[in-house]
């Protein structure tokens, strides 16, 4: 933690020459460039990624389509940057991108040093282990000595690091650059296992040389990790929408409102998430700085939380991960929103 601390504070010094940014400096400046520059993962299945034809796909690529669609009224308008993990955070520091959601885990360091903030948690996930089925590693207590490949620039090294030490066990760290970099390592058998998030494991399995089944995700996790969508502190407009962007797909998945039903529903009018007054709407809006009905123009693009987390990472997607921590609070889940009123 003291080492996360020291470079923090030797980025925050980097960045101290920077013109301060003025209150909705981010929105207005994306309102005014018609783009939203997303920061994304670097080609990570499930969450970020391109396909065949260059079309980018993922769980945090429909979260950016959702805010353009509800600031710019067109979720197409978005300018993905994919990013290495070092390299999170100084690109959303120096302006070059407006919205960060490479899978980013919320810390008291990340908001009080480096002046970011967290809006809301757009997925739950925790760090877990990777090994291969014929090592018959049935326990992190088994990797006791091992090498383990770890991306630079994230929790986990510290994370993994302390967890053994804590034990009265030690392993070798063997540091790579992006998660591609370390799931080659991994496969290419330069570690006995791959420590990362463990949605990321789940999805750089795809990637494994010949049977995925081969390689076995371990059942234990060594920390929390609140993945969220980060901005930049000194416009609290901006992450207000942010904020709220979330929100309204998670209260559609818990109003019902899907994406294919949504015009029928707003014929219908009888679903409290979409019976609004006009008049109330416009002073919301007005308020947040966008044109009014922005939420149903969020949900028309990419469709509630549930719809966005079952195509890119649950049960209708290759990954198959189960919802878990994911789900709605009145499904045993950790998703809730505050009261739109």
């Amino acid at each position: 933690m003291k080492l996360a601390v020291r470079c923090a504070a030797v980025l925050v010094l980097l960045l101290a020459a920077l013109p301060p940014v003025e209150a909705a400096e981010v929105l207005n400046g994306v309102k005014s460039r018609g783009q939203l520059r997303c920061g994304v993962s670097e080609d990570v299945p499930g969450f970020s990624e391109r396909d065949a034809n260059g079309y980018w796909r993922g769980l945090q690529v429909d979260f950016c389509r959702a805010v353009a669609a509800a600031v710019l009224n067109d979720p197409e308008r978005v300018e993905f940057v994919p990013l290495q993990a070092s390299a999170r955070f100084p690109a959303l520091q120096t302006r070059r991108i407006d919205l960060l959601l490479a899978n980013t885990t919320w810390t008291l360091t990340r908001e009080a040093v480096l002046r970011v903030r967290f809006p809301g948690i757009l997925f739950y996930d925790g760090q877990g282990f990777m090994v291969t089925a014929a090592a018959r590693i049935a326990t992190l207590a088994d990797l006791d000595g091992a090498t383990i490949c770890v991306e630079k620039g994230t929790t986990h090294q510290r994370t993994l690091e302390a967890y053994f030490k804590a034990k009265g066990r030690s392993v070798k760290p063997l540091l790579m650059a992006s998660a591609q970099k370390t799931a080659a390592a991994f496969f290419a058998g330069q570690c006995q296992a791959y420590t990362a998030d463990a949605g990321e494991l789940a999805a750089m399995r795809l990637r494994a040389p010949g049977d995925s089944g081969s390689f076995v995700i371990l059942p234990e996790r060594i920390s929390r990790e609140p993945l969220s969508p980060v901005v930049w502190s000194g416009d609290p407009e901006w992450a207000t929408v942010i904020r709220w962007v979330l929100n309204i797909l998670i209260l559609g998945e818990e109003y019902g409102v899907t994406r294919d039903r949504l015009d029928e529903e707003i014929k219908e009018n009888r679903n409290p998430l979409l019976r609004q007054d006009p008049y109330e709407g416009k002073i919301i809006a007005q308020a947040l700085g966008i044109e009014p009905q922005w939420g149903i123009r969020a949900l028309r693009a990419v469709g509630n939380y549930a719809e966005i987390y079952e195509r890119n990472v649950g049960p209708n997607s290759p990954l198959k991960i189960e919802r878990g921590l994911n789900r709605l609070w009145t499904n045993g889940g950790l998703h809730y929103s505050p009261p739109i009123d």
